[in-house]
């Protein structure tokens, strides 16, 4: 059995803004290694049109997103939440190869186990290309 990672559900207000922030500064490390640990070894995600299985399918997907996703930058807010799952608002931003820069924005819904590990994450995700002068992240 893994070490428990606090909080734990089920979430309060506070607990659950902890949750989310916790998540929003391990995703800005772009460290797919340091995310994945958040994760259930078998969790379950929808990413836009992937469907990623296992905290190593995980890794391999985290890689891959930010080799493309250049100068990346996320900020996560709490939509809602109940017992041990939640509703997250985001929007990120960061640059392709050609220097386009682009805010990704959308919302995810978390499932977490007894021991705060996200055995599930569904997200649904829209990009817009801007310009640099419009981005606030």
């Amino acid at each position: 059995m893994e070490t428990p990672r606090h909080p734990l559900p089920p979430f309060t207000m506070e607990t659950a803004l902890q949750k989310v922030q916790i998540a929003e500064d391990a995703w800005n490390t772009k460290d797919p290694e340091k995310v994945a640990l958040a994760y259930t070894i078998d969790t379950e995600w929808r990413n836009r049109t992937d469907f990623i299985n296992g905290r190593e399918e995980v890794k391999e997907f985290l890689t891959k997103k930010w080799q493309k996703e250049l100068n990346y930058k996320l900020k996560k807010e709490l939509w809602g939440f109940k017992e041990n799952r939640m509703a997250v608002r985001f929007e990120y931003e960061w640059q392709d190869y050609s220097g386009q820069w682009f805010r990704s924005y959308g919302n995810e819904l978390w499932e977490f186990d007894q021991n705060g590990y996200m055995q599930k994450r569904y997200a649904s995700i829209n990009d817009l290309a801007i310009e640099e002068s419009d981005r606030t992240l």
